[in-house]
């Protein structure tokens, strides 16, 4: 079913946000109904919750909040009331609660056909954006997915045929990758020219729409001190290097390659407005060290914003209410803004854009 070309627009009215409870046995549902209990949340959009009944009544335990949703029974019934949830009803456990702190199939299928539902939504013009609780990748693909994560999948839902990627950001620096969740082993041969470019395009443009006119852009090399003139490697200078060349001649502000060892040290600094990194754990580590709590994660090149918390599944203190909501919050401010069509305000994780 393509998107259809005749959806609302939503400039004159408050965006409808689907929120999903994200991993059943991790952190997620908690996290998802405190921020659903803020009443200023449900004020600034409207909101529609897809899940399990008995995963959000674990959440409402651990959370120690009980919501007072609007029952919806399929999305021909969808409709809205101000300053209400409302509450889309699935029966993805078969009445089981969900087994917290580990990976499992049924939790990994319940949060794949939350994302096939919210997907389902935008596709029928119901939906402006998808928020979503931390996932857990291993869990989703015990249930069912078979794409590299659920960027790529939704990446096929939507018919998108151009290049998407990852945006993680934390205070005013952002980030993009030209490789994401595959092996570590694999990463060398995904590096080309072409996906270098397209990661260093896709951010500019995004940070372009949010104020900056002419974004500053450091690209990292693959190895070791970006290959220390070709004795720990040639990528760099067969790959990077020109790609940086190209970029420049079309007028991007892209450096490099550097170090990536070094790179977030002038990054941090504010040398920079983007880092793009060559694979996941190259910007991820230092984006996290840098605001863990707070970061968020865009997934851009999708028709409508995706975002959740750069926090994950956190399977280590699930069901003990310690979870921090900040990144979850951030991420649904960001949603808010774009899909109400709000101009951002440059540099800032609240106004991230894609």
């Amino acid at each position: 079913m393509p998107i259809p070309s005749s959806t609302p627009s939503v400039t004159s009215a408050k965006p409808r946000i689907v929120v999903l409870l994200g991993d059943p046995s991790g952190v997620g549902p908690e996290m998802a109904v405190k921020l659903l209990a803020r009443q200023r949340n449900l004020d600034a959009a409207r909101v529609l919750l897809i899940a399990d009944p008995v995963v959000l009544a674990a959440g409402e335990r651990v959370a120690g909040v009980k919501l007072a949703p609007l029952p919806v029974n399929t999305l021909d019934d969808l409709r809205f009331e101000d300053g209400r949830l409302s509450f889309l009803t699935r029966d993805w456990m078969a009445g089981e609660e969900p087994v917290l702190g580990e990976s499992n199939e049924r939790s990994g299928r319940a949060s794949f056909q939350a994302l096939e539902d919210a997907t389902l939504a935008v596709r029928r013009g119901q939906a402006d954006a998808i928020l979503f609780a931390p996932l857990n990748k291993h869990s989703l693909r015990l249930g069912g997915l078979t794409h590299e994560d659920e960027l790529r999948y939704m990446q096929e839902r939507f018919a998108v045929t151009g290049f998407v990627c990852e945006f993680n950001l934390t205070g005013s620096l952002w980030t993009s990758r030209v490789t994401s969740h595959i092996p570590l082993k694999d990463v060398a041969r995904h590096i080309t020219v072409e996906g270098v470019s397209d990661a260093v395009k896709i951010i500019a443009s995004a940070l372009r729409r949010a104020g900056v006119a002419q974004p500053r852009i450091a690209v990292t090399g693959l190895n070791p001190h970006a290959g220390d003139g070709g004795s720990i490697g040639m990528e760099e200078i067969e790959i990077i290097a020109p790609a940086i060349e190209q970029l420049r001649a079309e007028g991007y502000d892209a450096r490099g390659p550097f170090s990536p060892d070094t790179v977030f040290i002038g990054a941090r600094r504010g040398d920079v407005d983007a880092v793009v990194s060559m694979y996941h754990d190259q910007g991820q580590i230092a984006m996290k060290l840098m605001g863990f709590e707070e970061g968020v994660t865009l997934h851009g090149g999708l028709p409508v914003p995706v975002a959740t918390s750069a926090s994950g599944s956190a399977f280590d203190i699930a069901g003990k209410g310690m979870a921090q909501i900040e990144g979850l919050q951030q991420a649904f401010d960001l949603c808010v803004r774009m899909a109400s069509g709000a101009p951002a305000a440059p540099a800032s994780v609240e106004t991230a854009v894609a």
